[in-house]
């Protein structure tokens, strides 16, 4: 279980392809604080640590190159970490589990006074669990919806979710993983005729 107030910007080692599976390579801050089995959230994604060293190493399955973003990091490219939630810690964004339920493309990031303005476009599946002013996990970054339109949800970004995040190095096409609400998930299902 994670908040989606992202700990710490990670860089991209490494992204090399196994079959139809994938081993990703990274540059954590706070690695020498990690274990083996530890679960990070990587852009939103749970991944368990395989193993440690001067970077920390994850294996991507089929499953998870096929239903997130990762698939598509590069060397060097910025992440967004956060370690999952201790018992006892505050809990400051929104329920997040770390399993993406799709992707979305930015089509929006553009400075608005001290502001920012991100527009996701949101797949079918994920723009039926989203309501204005609910949550949506955006690679990882537990943020409110400000507006949904028929096909996007539009977010206004402080300067220092800005700087604390891995947006300010995103780019409009950028595709991004999405969490919908884990109410709004339970609530679908059991309206949901059998």
């Amino acid at each position: 279980m994670f908040t989606g107030l992202i700990e710490a910007i990670g860089t991209v080692v490494s992204l090399i392809e196994k079959g139809a599976q994938a081993e990703l390579v990274l540059d954590i801050p706070f690695g020498d604080q990690l274990n083996l089995g530890d679960s990070v959230a990587i852009n939103g994604c749970c991944l368990t640590v395989a193993s440690l060293g001067d970077n920390v190493r994850f294996d991507l399955l089929a499953q998870t190159l096929k239903v997130t973003s990762l698939g598509n990091l590069q060397k060097g490219e910025k992440v967004n970490l956060e370690r999952a939630l201790a018992i006892g810690q505050r809990l400051g964004g929104h329920f997040v589990q770390g399993h993406v339920d799709s992707i979305g493309i930015i089509t929006n990031l553009s400075p608005m006074g001290q502001d920012y303005r991100l527009e996701i476009g949101l797949p079918a599946e994920v723009h039926t669990l989203c309501i204005d002013k609910g949550s949506l996990c955006i690679d990882g970054i537990s943020l409110t919806i400000a507006e949904l339109t028929p096909a996007e949800a539009i977010f206004w970004i402080t300067p220092h979710t800005l700087k604390a995040t891995h947006l300010s190095e995103a780019s409009i096409g950028q595709r991004v993983n999405l969490e919908a609400d884990l109410l709004a998930k339970y609530v679908k299902k059991l309206l949901r005729p059998d």
